[in-house]
């Protein structure tokens, strides 16, 4: 398992725009699959974007599509989500995930590999 640590979170105005950052520790960031999910209260966790192994494969969910850009810099064990036009539904806590196999919003979350302790991301009206 890589340890995962997020960053970036806070609170913003809607129509702002956050950058999530989740540093993978172990050197094998570029190995994995990596991604994001959000969990708000009261809702099931869900997926919001993920990036393949070499970073040339990304998905998002649609809710997200056009507003969120996932990103990864290997050489810094590094995978970004920069997230603009921000909503109040976006409020969640964020979580950073890796895997050995690329993952949707269709995969089983339960068995991802590693997950970070995650962020919380608070929009306002």
């Amino acid at each position: 398992q890589e340890e995962l640590v997020e960053s970036g979170g806070g609170l913003v105005q809607a129509g702002g725009s956050l950058r999530l950052s989740c540093a993978a520790s172990g050197g094998t960031d570029s190995r994995l699959a990596m991604g994001w999910f959000r969990k708000a209260p009261g809702k099931e966790r869900e997926f919001v974007a993920s990036i393949s192994r070499l970073g040339g494969s990304t998905y998002y969910r649609d809710s997200v599509k056009g507003r969120f850009t996932i990103s990864r810099d290997s050489a810094k064990n590094t995978v970004y989500l920069q997230m603009n036009s921000l909503k109040p539904e976006d409020t969640a806590v964020y979580y950073c995930a890796a895997d050995r196999n690329v993952f949707s919003e269709y995969s089983d979350s339960t068995q991802l590999d590693s997950w970070g302790q995650g962020t919380q991301v608070t929009v306002s009206s």
